[in-house]
């Protein structure tokens, strides 16, 4: 799979069941230390980070999605065997009550 340089919430959602389903890990990332409600969120850390398993999606999120956008670039040379991906919109777009339904 291709990863683009972000995803919507709707995207992450669906996303992380067909990938974990074949066992790729999704991981969503706080770089504000703000975590969002009703979503499983690890604080920024690249040493704890790196501890996943290569292959390993992280979906990067600030506040409004654009820092973290911008900054996608420097998360690729970082995390080289990661796919790094910015969460559209940021904490302020998530919907806690959001859910995925299958057809």
């Amino acid at each position: 799979m291709k990863f683009p340089n972000e995803w919507t919430q709707k995207e992450y959602l669906q996303n992380k069941i067909k990938l974990e389903a074949q066992g790729v890990k999704i991981v969503l990332i706080d770089t504000i230390l703000s975590p969002i409600e009703g979503a499983r969120t690890v604080v920024y850390n690249p040493h704890e980070m790196k501890k996943y398993p290569r292959g390993s999606v992280f979906v990067f999120y600030c506040d409004s999605g654009k820092s973290t956008l911008h900054r996608i670039a420097e998360y690729r040379e970082k995390f080289p065997e990661y796919h790094c991906i910015s969460l559209k919109g940021g904490r302020g777009y998530w919907r806690k009550n959001m859910s995925i339904f299958d057809d």
